[in-house]
């Protein structure tokens, strides 16, 4: 039996225990929060604001004579002239982000998706200054710009070393949310290696997610380490509301030295291609293989002449290792294999019928790597009746998925957008015809009903499946 005795303490000692209690409980806590004013001054003149906008012509001549009269009308004596090449050029604002500088004579990095499809760009700089920038290089597969402004002796930031950062580290991000300039968030790193559905079938990368206050205009912007080094690229977040829901995710530092390094040097990024389709190896996969736990790629399917074929990489091998790099999880794999160039010969650790063996892979070419290149040109048909432009496929993507078509490059209004298709959908036949070519689909798109509808297959994310399209007077 416990016996419980009360002390009685006199009231006047036992308030000046208590508030001894708060002071040391208030250093103590107080001595574990870091202190971000140094990290933001020194830093904060090489954080930049990212404007953009495109020019937008008509989609086609104006010929309307009663428009013309009405013209006439309104302005008697005057001749109206609505040819294109008259009416004033139009520009429409694109997206506001951050970016930041990485080099003295002007060398900037940003997202992607920020600067997509502009085509003027301005960086504003913490001084205020104001410089258009030249696109050296894009990367849609890691959301990463290249930009370079007319500047010299700039204040710049550098990379740290993106796998020393731990679930718990405090980080701190300085962007433009809404449109407010050079604003400051920390936050800890939530978790690693998260891997976030994307418009790209090919996932090569894995994120660093931070429940730092990302928002609208942080995109592209540097996420530091409490040493000043950037260790990730602010670039996504999951929100219901579209603002901050406390989960964002950050390009880790490591991918984006890989991937500026050769946009730099040759304006794209070559990543290797191993040709499986993949999926998770879960309890009952372990069991059914008799693995100790579940880890590793379940190979779902090998793709023909593919470099994994090569190998004698086979359905149902489950992939541990590649390249020394461990597979946990299988969206590892992509992650690790697009680190890689082309031609490179790897080593592959797989579990196939209880045994562990080990082949050699030379890496194919991604279909990633022309898609994403600067100077790929979309078909531009202002007179294209279904509101979307489209390009070629590479010749790596004919080669190793065996397909043929062309790839949606831009949506617009019109109805391709209504019956659902998206960006990066690969179109394999448009009113019951093949397409093999730009060149192809345009011929067949000029020779479409003016109205009705008209069928149009896909392929996306490796599916295929037939939509209607709605075709207006």
């Amino acid at each position: 039996m416990k016996s419980i005795f009360a002390v009685k303490i006199p009231f006047a000692h036992s308030l000046a225990l208590a508030s001894l209690q708060v002071m040391i409980c208030s250093t103590v806590y107080s001595a574990e929060l870091p202190s971000f004013a140094d990290l933001v001054e020194k830093n904060g003149p090489t954080i930049v604001e990212i404007s953009t906008s495109r020019q937008v012509e008509p989609r086609a001549p104006i010929n309307d004579q009663e428009l013309n009269d009405l013209l006439r009308r309104l302005n008697p004596g005057q001749e109206p002239d609505l040819e294109p090449e008259n009416i004033p050029e139009m520009r429409q604002r694109g997206a506001v982000g951050s970016g930041f500088i990485i080099s003295d004579d002007g060398y900037v990095i940003t997202n992607n998706h920020v600067v997509e499809a502009a085509d003027k760009i301005q960086v504003h700089l913490n001084d205020r200054r104001v410089f258009d920038a030249e696109v050296i290089g894009l990367d849609e597969p890691s959301d990463i710009a290249l930009l370079k402004i007319p500047a010299e002796n700039l204040p710049y930031v550098s990379f740290g070393d993106s796998d020393e950062v731990r679930v718990g580290d405090w980080v701190l991000a300085i962007g433009s949310p809404f449109g407010l300039e050079f604003s400051a968030a920390a936050g800890i790193v939530s978790a690693q290696g998260r891997s976030v559905p994307g418009r790209s079938s090919y996932n090569y990368m894995s994120f660093i997610q931070t429940d730092v206050a990302i928002n609208q205009g942080n995109s592209g912007g540097p996420l530091f380490n409490l040493e000043g080094d950037v260790v990730g690229i602010n670039s996504q977040i999951i929100s219901s509301t579209g603002g901050s829901n406390g989960i964002s995710f950050s390009i880790p530092s490591n991918v984006a030295g890989n991937v500026v390094a050769q946009l730099r040097e040759s304006g794209r990024v070559e990543r290797g291609l191993l040709g499986v389709r993949m999926r998770e190896v879960d309890y009952a996969l372990a069991a059914i293989f008799e693995m100790e736990r579940p880890r590793g790629a379940f190979v779902d399917e090998v793709q023909p002449n593919s470099p994994a074929s090569k190998a004698d990489i086979r359905n149902e091998d489950i992939i541990l290792r590649f390249n020394d790099h461990e597979i946990e999880f299988y969206t590892d794999l992509p992650f690790y294999v697009g680190q890689y160039k082309p031609g490179t010969q790897a080593e592959v650790i797989l579990f196939r019928n209880g045994d562990l063996l080990t082949q050699i892979v030379e890496l194919g070419s991604s279909p990633t790597n022309t898609v994403a290149s600067v100077g790929t040109q979309p078909s531009q048909n202002r007179l294209n009746p279904l509101g979307f432009e489209v390009t070629d496929l590479s010749s790596e993507t004919k080669q190793v998925a065996g397909i043929t078509g062309v790839r949606i490059t831009e949506m617009n209004e019109g109805p391709g957008r209504s019956a659902g298709l998206l960006k990066g959908d690969v179109i394999v036949a448009l009113n019951r015809q093949n397409i093999s070519s730009t060149e192809e689909f345009e011929g067949i798109a000029s020779k479409l009903p003016s109205s009705g509808f008209v069928p149009i297959r896909i392929l996306r994310e490796g599916q295929g499946t037939t939509m209607a399209l709605e075709l207006s007077p």
